[in-house]
């Protein structure tokens, strides 16, 4: 199996391609059609990160950011589907959604969110909205796929005025 020291991509690129066999063998047509649409984008984003000098292709943290993406993609078609009086196809795309999220770890709450950015704010030093990117980056890197970073983005704008200069 796979040793502790290497990093939960492999694992999750394990888990997504042993996902998408068992589905085939099943013959669920949505979840083979949407899990080899992840493979694929994970396959797109290994190739740029070669082209990068990266030869062991893109981390777990950047495999949840891309999951995280097409969530939030299927999210803005299916709300545009439901807009437009197509509901069946609305379903299709959450359905989707479904399937992308068991790849995914289990969403920060709003009061984990605001405690996990609190304590980075008060670990940087952060104090003004000029020090936001280097928050934003911490949470990107250390909660990618657990938080929703237009969410965060606000929740760290609001801390950092709040606080006195």
């Amino acid at each position: 199996m796979i040793a502790n020291t290497m990093s939960d991509a492999a694992t999750l690129r394990t888990r997504i391609n042993e996902s998408t066999k068992t589905a085939m063998k099943e013959k669920d047509k949505l979840r083979v059609s949407t899990l080899r649409l992840v493979s694929a984008a994970v396959k797109d984003r290994d190739i740029a990160a070669r082209a990068e000098d990266r030869c062991e292709g893109i981390t777990d943290s950047e495999i949840l950011s891309l999951l995280a993406k097409m969530v939030k993609q299927r999210k803005e078609s299916a709300q545009t589907y439901e807009e437009n009086g197509r509901p069946e196809l609305a379903e299709r795309e959450r359905d989707e959604i479904e399937i992308i999220r068991e790849f995914m770890p289990k969403p920060l709450s709003e009061d984990e969110m605001k405690t996990i950015i609190a304590g980075l704010v008060e670990d940087s030093g952060a104090t003004c909205l000029k020090d936001m990117g280097k928050i934003m980056g911490k949470l990107k890197s250390g909660y990618a796929g657990r938080v929703d970073m237009g969410k965060a983005g606000a929740v760290v704008k609001a801390h950092l005025c709040a606080t006195p200069d």
